[in-house]
Parts: C-alpha cells; sequence; structure tokens
C-alpha cells in the first residue's frame, strides 16, 4: 500500500432540503457505470474559498443560484487503493458540507456543466434515500443525519384595533409565509427599538395611518417547522406582542409599503373573522378571544366591585340582628 500514489482532494458539498424533499446529482458514466446520486458541489480551485466553490459547483451541476450558511461540518474519508484518473492511488477526502438553499420559486433543476461529473439533476425524495431504494454515496445518508434546520426565533408587535363589529386586519402577500391570510397589523422589532414605536412604525407601513399604541393585551407565541420564503429549511419560533390600539377614525386605509410582506388592508366583520372569504392566521382568533375573556374579567370586577359599595339595607339588618316584634311574639 505504501508504493500507491497518494491523492488528496478537498470538495465543498450542499444539503439543500425543500420539504421533504433533497436537491441531488447523479454522477456521470464516467464515474459511475450504475446509478448513483450525490450532494451538489465539489472540488475547490487552488486558492478558492470553499463557500465560493460550493456556490459555484451548485451552479454548475443544478443551474441554480444557492446561498449558504456560515458554518459548515467536514467528513474525512481515507479511500486506500482506491482507482482515480485510471490507476489505483491511496486516496484522502476531505468534504466540507454546508446546509444551503435555493428561492422557492426556483426553477427545476438542470445540468449546465458540459463533459463534467455530474449527468442529471433533481429534487430527491429524503424517505427514498433513507430507505435506501435511491442509490447514493455514503456522504449523502451522513449528512442528511447530521443535518439541523436552521433556528430563527422572530420577535414581533401586533395591533388588536377594533370599530363597530370590525377588526382591522392585513393580508399577506406573496412575499410572505402563509401567503393570502389576513393577520394583524404589525411586524418584526428590529434590533434595539422599542416594541411600540416598532408597532407604530409597521401600522403606517402596512395600514398607511397612524396609530395610538394602548395596553399589551396578551403574548402569543407559534413554533413550527418547513421551507421558510427565502428557500431555507427553518425551525422557526415567533414571539408575538399584542397590543390594544386605537386609529384615526377618518383614516383612509392603503398599504404603503412597497415589495414586503403585506398586499391588503380592510376592516373585516368579526362575524366573518376565520371564513372561507377570511382566512386569518392563529394570532387573529387568539387576541379576539382574550379580548372577549379580559372584557368577560372586567365585566365581572366591576359588578364585585358596585356590590361591595352597595349601601346597606338596615331594615334587613336591624330585622335579622333584633328581637321579634309584637306580631311575631304573638
Amino acid at each position: 500500500m505504501g508504493t500507491l500514489p497518494k491523492r488528496q482532494r478537498v470538495a465543498a458539498y450542499a444539503v439543500i432540503l425543500r420539504d421533504d424533499r433533497i436537491l441531488l446529482s447523479r454522477l456521470s458514466p464516467s464515474i459511475s457505470h450504475h446509478e448513483l446520486w450525490t450532494l451538489p458541489g465539489g472540488g475547490l480551485d487552488h486558492g478558492e474559498s470553499p463557500r465560493d466553490a460550493v456556490v459555484r459547483e451548485i451552479h454548475e451541476e443544478t443551474g441554480l443560484r444557492a446561498e449558504v450558511g456560515e458554518t459548515a461540518r467536514v467528513y474525512s474519508a481515507h479511500l486506500p487503493g482506491v482507482w482515480r484518473d485510471g490507476r489505483r492511488v491511496d486516496a484522502h477526502a476531505l468534504r466540507i458540507v454546508y446546509d444551503g438553499w435555493v428561492p422557492a420559486d426556483a426553477p427545476e433543476p438542470h445540468v449546465v456543466e458540459v463533459g463534467g461529473s455530474t449527468s442529471d439533476a433533481a429534487w430527491q425524495p429524503v424517505a427514498r434515500v433513507l430507505d435506501g431504494s435511491l442509490p447514493v454515496v455514503p456522504l449523502v445518508v451522513e449528512a442528511l443525519a447530521d443535518h439541523r434546520p436552521a433556528r430563527l426565533q422572530r420577535l414581533a408587535a401586533y395591533a388588536l384595533v377594533l370599530r363597530d363589529e370590525h377588526v382591522l386586519l392585513t393580508r399577506i402577500s406573496a412575499r410572505g409565509h402563509h401567503s393570502g391570510q389576513w393577520t394583524l397589523p404589525g411586524g418584526g422589532i428590529g434590533h434595539g427599538e422599542s416594541p411600540r414605536l416598532g408597532l407604530e412604525r409597521e401600522v403606517r407601513e402596512e395600514c398607511g395611518v397612524p396609530c395610538v399604541v394602548g395596553e399589551l393585551l396578551d403574548v402569543h407565541d407559534l413554533h413550527f417547522g418547513g421551507t421558510a420564503p427565502s428557500g431555507r429549511d427553518e425551525d422557526f419560533h415567533g414571539v408575538h406582542l399584542i397590543f390594544v390600539a386605537r386609529v384615526p377614525d377618518d383614516a383612509e386605509l392603503r398599504v404603503l409599503e412597497v415589495d414586503g410582506t403585506t398586499d391588503a388592508v380592510a376592516w373585516v366583520p368579526l362575524a366573518g373573522v376565520g371564513t372561507e372569504e377570511w382566512p386569518v392566521l392563529d394570532v387573529v382568533t387568539h387576541a379576539l378571544q382574550v379580548h372577549v375573556e379580559r372584557g368577560a374579567e372586567r365585566g365581572a370586577d366591576r359588578r364585585a366591585e358596585r356590590g361591595a359599595h352597595r349601601p346597606i339595607d338596615r331594615k334587613v339588618v336591624n330585622g335579622a340582628g333584633s328581637r321579634p316584634g309584637r306580631e311575631e311574639q304573638r
């Protein structure tokens, strides 16, 4: 084995998921006589950054423009006695694997390079990789086992604005998650930004009106995973501060932000919330439910307070605490 020439190769690859599918490249017949799929990627040119290399290789092998995360995992494989370039060598492969993503509306993948190491590109079911029915190189299974979705926690502030049995709602555009559904006006809070000032800004951008932010009604949160609008595989946690707010009675509603996540604003009848005409996110029904419950609690508190300060009926007290009168004694 010591007489074999030594070959060390450094390559960069990416795990790119879309829901229950993974983007893979099929090795060309010059590499494998049988069907065999691998992660998109390839060898680094001398002096080339691994991040630049993997983005370049993904485009050459799939025709797609990808982005990759800030961190990567490194896999090392010592392959003594394998064939390379028509001869047997003592090979050492170092694979740098990033988590990557392509736009959610990206076209179908296709091979761009001519005469390269891959002959096809496709979104393949992850289930087929895991059950072994799709032939893949070992790196694919290893990288999938180590993959974790990008974790994103987002703090946002929303306004519950009610008027004459209507609630002010905004519709999510095609650029946002849950496109076509209605939600409370509001949005993400910038780093160092006051939630109240951030909410005023968001209402102005999404509804075109100023607002007066009142008390904090409740804190709502949700946790889910999947493909984000950017195309990235995400583990998302949203924390929502819900404030009671007011807008001017004569305000004219209109969306001011351009190419944002809101494409419409309207006063929605409370009776229509959650219907087919007005599908809403959970934060809307949660806010309305809490508002009703708080109103009932306050009503009960006011009734209890009035009862505590009700004038004492002295006749009742005297009748209950005094000795029986003459008629009763008889």
